[in-house]
């Protein structure tokens, strides 16, 4: 039996991901951050009658690190990873590194020592938890997007890499979902180490600038691609956005440099005008 590493299983994404693979017989291994994230973890496993094999793994720390080269992953999903709001204005220095450590560096450094395994036995697949923010960019979220713009990249470069050592690589885009976790990366403000004063926005008064999605394709989705049932690259959902993202993504293209300069971008406007967690 292969076994499924999953990241950042303490919540969201991951824990429901883990939970459902473990319900289906597969072996799991749930990595959360803290250690108090593994008795809530143990009492849903619980509840649901599966079996699930739950442990410490902070990305950013090598010492946990270093435990998965003991674990004989078959399939690595990176899925850790935090979102830090705020203008590129605005954003301290220490909240910026955070987002690098946790979602870029950490991850990558995880997956070296995976693949050393994946590497001698000629199989594996790694799997990143991207977004469609590493596609496009919004507003108030460009620290968060050039972190899962950088996953793309690395992605793409491990694809490449390790094609002839039969080792698969593939992508999970999630659009706006309804978690919290969008919801959160525009409050992440409120512990900056700043003088309010020199900042440009008032982020007391700004929310994420999309209606949410229920969750359900994502965890779909994911549990495809990591038991091979789902074998494309790049896997965005829900699937209605993908037209919009490549419009996106084209429309820079032919973008002028001073398109729209002294008027409030739209997407900035939707910041101010939505609630938080308005869902689709």
């Amino acid at each position: 039996m292969k076994t499924i590493l999953i990241t950042g299983a303490g919540s969201g994404f991951g824990a429901e991901t883990a939970l459902r693979l473990a319900a289906q017989g597969e072996d799991v291994i749930a990595a959360v951050q803290v250690p108090p994230q593994i008795h809530a973890l143990e009492k849903e496993a619980q509840r649901r009658g599966v079996k699930l094999r739950i442990e410490t793994l902070d990305v950013t720390c090598e010492g946990d690190r270093k435990k998965a080269e003991h674990w004989d992953v078959s399939v690595l999903l990176n899925n850790a990873g935090i979102s830090e709001g705020g203008a590129v204005a605005d954003i301290p220095a220490e909240n910026l590194r955070r987002q690098y450590e946790v979602n870029i560096v950490g991850p990558v450094l995880l997956t070296q020592i995976v693949l050393r395994g994946m590497i001698k036995r000629g199989e594996g697949k790694v799997v990143f938890m991207s977004s469609v923010a590493g596609l496009t960019t919004d507003p108030f979220a460009g620290a968060y997007a050039s972190s899962k713009h950088a996953i793309e990249a690395i992605a793409e470069a491990l694809h490449l890499e390790m094609q002839e050592f039969g080792i698969e690589v593939a992508t999970v885009n999630p659009g706006p979902f309804l978690t919290g976790f969008n919801d959160r990366m525009f409050e992440t403000w409120k512990g900056w180490c700043d003088d309010p004063s020199e900042r440009v926005f008032d982020y007391s008064r700004i929310a994420f600038p999309h209606e949410q999605y229920d969750p359900e394709p994502v965890i779909e989705t994911t549990i495809g691609v990591l038991t091979g049932k789902i074998g494309t690259y790049r896997n965005v959902e829900p699937q209605a956005i993908i037209g919009q993202q490549r419009q996106m993504m084209d429309k820079v293209w032919t973008r002028k440099s001073a398109e729209g300069l002294g008027q409030r971008a739209e997407l900035v406007k939707k910041a101010y005008e939505l609630k938080p967690g308005t869902s689709v």
